[in-house]
């Protein structure tokens, strides 16, 4: 795991890629071993429902086919981080995705919570798991440097601005993994 970043009392949106159905641990294993933070996560309501104990660990469900319901979810989230110490995480990309060296495109709630959080940290965390180097899975994490993004800017910008930022990321973790010299 490589992590450069320490929340020091902030409230901070942790996003992240989504390749496994257990991605949603990692969230727990991140804010225990490292950021200490009262941690929330972002879980789609079909997922909480056949996985009711991430509710026991801070999960909260977000339905990503009705409009309101995903306000609601984002405004709650919003809530969270307006007490001291906080983090949420979200998977933006809003749905399990094949493992890849690149994200696939963001729904829009992250950008949401740029425009509508001040203050709060933005940090991209790359996952990936290897299962081709021995018996058992190996798990790497790399935690990127706080962003503070500009809430002017359009839920585009913002969007692309933070697909950009977890894809550089992405590479970097990849290409330490695999010693990838360009």
């Amino acid at each position: 795991m490589i992590n450069s970043y320490s929340p020091n009392g902030k409230s901070t949106v942790y996003y992240l890629n989504h390749n496994y159905w257990w991605d949603g641990l990692i969230p727990l294993y991140l804010n225990h071993r490292l950021f200490k933070q009262h941690a929330r996560a972002f879980m789609e309501d079909k997922q909480m429902k056949k996985h009711w104990f991430f509710s026991k660990i801070g999960a909260f469900s977000i339905n990503l086919n009705n409009p309101r319901s995903v306000i609601s979810s984002l405004r709650f989230a919003v809530d969270s981080l307006s007490q001291s110490n906080s983090g949420v995480y979200i998977y933006p990309e809003g749905k399990i995705v094949p493992p890849s060296s690149q994200v696939q495109p963001f729904k829009g709630g992250l950008a949401w919570l740029a425009q509508n959080c001040s203050g709060v940290d933005f940090v991209p965390v790359a996952i990936h798991i290897d299962n081709s180097k021995q018996s058992k899975p190996e798990l790497y994490l790399m935690v990127g440097s706080p962003k503070n993004p500009d809430p002017t800017l359009s839920k585009n910008e913002l969007t692309t601005k933070f697909e950009n930022e977890l894809n550089s990321l992405m590479r970097t973790l990849f290409d330490q993994i695999y010693h990838v010299h360009s």
